[in-house]
């Protein structure tokens, strides 16, 4: 059964503002997840390549992870960005601590947790800059991800509440979701190599296509970011849902195929165009 965790979560005034520009197309069936440049105020993007989904950022320009509770429970949210736990530091794994949202709460998650009162502001920079490569992890940079947990609820009994037994379904269900999971960096490899082969061919056929440096998330400035704890008890050891957005710059996607380069209409000669001009 699992235990209960003294979990992060964020304190009302801290929730995510109505951003100017129009939404962006969100991740996530539970949990909307969406990437704000901070910088500009605006929502990314959010393109689909090969059913993954994808965002540019453009370099030093600083972000925040927005996260919206679809449902009317509680939720947590471990997140992760580039294979880095936000809250711990540690490689991400979906046992970890994070954020708990209450029913249809929507939050910015701005930087790296340093304290209850403090984090450490996420921005686009290159590789060898960001946090997880300079702490030695660079084999997961350029994707954010939430793993999302819901709550365990008592049932009341005889005017008692006492826990709810475990479901045969459920375990099942947990043990596929498990699997999946051991399965996903595979796949997430095999993606990358394809994505790398197209960007290749790309810019063999097409002399205009250049890839960048590929991008990362920094370790930025402290900013101040209160959060408190409380208590979270998950509804079961496997996530009811995990949330992946992939990043790079718009040139880099451009090249490698998840933004198609929009070509202008060649003009045909019309038999009729006009009067006739002076000639030059």
């Amino acid at each position: 059964m699992p235990t209960r965790r003294a979990l992060l979560t964020l304190i009302a005034a801290a929730a995510a503002s109505a951003c100017s520009s129009p939404p962006a197309a969100a991740v996530g069936s539970l949990v909307d997840l969406q990437i704000v440049d901070r910088s500009r105020g605006e929502t990314l993007s959010t393109w689909r390549h090969r059913g993954a989904s994808y965002v540019a950022g453009r370099p030093g320009d600083r972000y925040a992870v927005r996260l919206t509770n679809r449902s009317p429970g509680r939720v947590l949210v471990v997140l992760s960005v580039d294979g880095v736990n936000a809250v711990s530091g540690e490689t991400a794994a979906v046992a970890q601590t994070g954020y708990v949202l209450t029913p249809y709460q929507s939050a910015e998650i701005t930087g790296w947790r340093k304290s209850y009162s403090e984090a450490a502001a996420f921005y686009f920079t290159a590789l060898p800059d960001s946090y997880a490569a300079r702490t030695g992890r660079p084999d997961n940079v350029g994707v954010i991800g939430a793993a999302v947990f819901r709550e365990r609820v008592p049932e009341a009994v005889g005017g008692w509440f006492q826990p709810a037994p475990p479901l045969a379904a459920k375990e099942s269900g947990a043990s596929n979701r498990m699997e999946a999971e051991r399965q996903a960096p595979a796949a997430t490899a095999a993606d990358g190599a394809r994505v790398a082969q197209d960007a290749a061919r790309r810019s063999r056929l097409d002399p205009t296509v250049r890839e960048e440096k590929k991008l990362g998330t920094g370790h930025g400035e402290r900013e101040y970011s209160p959060t408190t704890q409380t208590a979270f008890e998950r509804a079961s050891s496997a996530p009811a849902e995990i949330v992946q957005v992939r990043y790079d710059s718009y040139a880099n996607l451009l090249a490698s195929g998840v933004i198609q380069r929009t070509r202008p209409a060649t003009r045909q000669p019309d038999a009729f165009p006009s009067f006739v001009p002076d000639p030059g």
